[in-house]
């Protein structure tokens, strides 16, 4: 019987069993060769804070803090897999011997919808189809902050995301790609894939940096996938006048300290906020998070987006137990964590 990990509560991680079950017709059954996790957004619930916000009402758009959770647990833990087909659906396009990838928890056997499995492209490292999810929250950033030729953009916050957002904002013309993370490493990946600058925020005005690498103008856009409300500041500094602040992080609450009264209120910039996959999309109904996430695939395949430098190196399933909570001890170590299978 496979086993998966799980977040079983606040700060703790398990194995759980996952009973064997038949095939529907539209589903297959993927033995995994390579995994990753979603660092953000899974913190959230391994750390607690998003489930102190109480159950999502959704009739209501809003949270219910006393009545419930977001999520449950046990959660499943794991984001990304990649492997080969060994069973498919007598409904499925796919066939036995097929590589492809998905989203989907750490687990040596899964069973996936075909329709949510993606081909895996020929001669295409398994570490670049790990950025089909943040790869995703990255072009749907840049959708929303409006992004374009010859731009000035100031990336806060280098995890996947982050690092997806560099090479996207290069791709969509942007002439200055300035990139801010305290974690010396991701600043140099993020260098070695588009960035213009990188400024370290635990030693700089980063408001004023931004302002002098862009001739005084500010950012024309702003996307922070930190979810730290001192980059949130520094974004509010450093963004040009009626510029836009995209916010796609999602983070703990903020403390006291968020001041709308100084540049902010001076400059008067727009906070717009992103979420890739609600539907419908700010440009419905020509797009979607289904056509997002086509198109996100394309740059995987013909190699406009590219995982070598975002992934670490990968470590055995087995070591989960272990190596999973260094997500949150030890954040900048490691940029995205990567699992292979035996």
């Amino acid at each position: 019987m496979p086993k998966r990990l799980v977040c079983s509560g606040v700060g703790e991680v398990a194995w759980q069993e996952v009973p064997s079950r038949e095939l529907n017709p539209t589903e297959i059954r993927v033995r995994c060769a390579f995994g990753a996790e979603k660092h953000g957004t899974m913190m959230a619930f391994y750390k607690g804070y998003a489930n102190e916000r109480g159950r999502w009402d959704q009739a209501a758009l809003m949270h219910r803090p006393d009545e419930g959770v977001l999520w449950s647990y046990p959660i499943p833990l794991g984001n990304a897999q990649a492997g080969t087909v060994i069973e498919a659906g007598s409904g499925s396009a796919k066939s036995v011997g097929d590589a492809v990838f998905f989203s989907g928890p750490f687990c040596p056997e899964v069973i996936v919808q075909d329709k949510d499995a993606w081909p895996w492209p020929e001669g295409v490292a398994w570490e670049s189809l790990m950025l089909l999810d943040p790869g995703e929250f990255a072009l749907g950033a840049i959708r929303d902050g409006n992004l374009r030729a010859g731009d000035n953009v100031a990336i806060f916050g280098l995890g996947a995301i982050g690092l997806c957002v560099v090479q996207l904002a290069r791709l969509a013309g942007a002439a200055n790609v300035i990139a801010i993370d305290p974690v010396s490493q991701r600043r140099d990946v993020a260098l070695a894939t588009g960035a213009n600058s990188a400024i370290d925020p635990t030693t700089t005005d980063v408001g004023a940096a931004i302002r002098e690498l862009t001739g005084g103008i500010g950012a024309d856009v702003v996307i922070d996938y930190s979810g730290s409300r001192p980059a949130l500041q520094a974004a509010l500094r450093g963004v040009g006048y009626l510029g836009s602040i995209v916010y796609g992080a999602f983070p703990p609450p903020f403390g006291a300290g968020l001041d709308f009264g100084g540049e902010a209120h001076m400059n008067r910039p727009q906070i717009v906020f992103s979420r890739a996959c609600s539907d419908p999309n700010p440009d419905h109904p020509r797009w979607s998070h289904r056509r997002i996430q086509e198109t996100v695939y394309g740059y995987i395949a013909d190699g406009h987006l590219r995982g070598e430098y975002i992934l670490s190196e990968p470590v055995p399933f087995e070591s989960l137990l272990t190596e999973y909570p260094r997500i949150a001890a030890e954040a900048g170590s490691l940029i995205k964590l990567a699992v292979e299978y035996p």
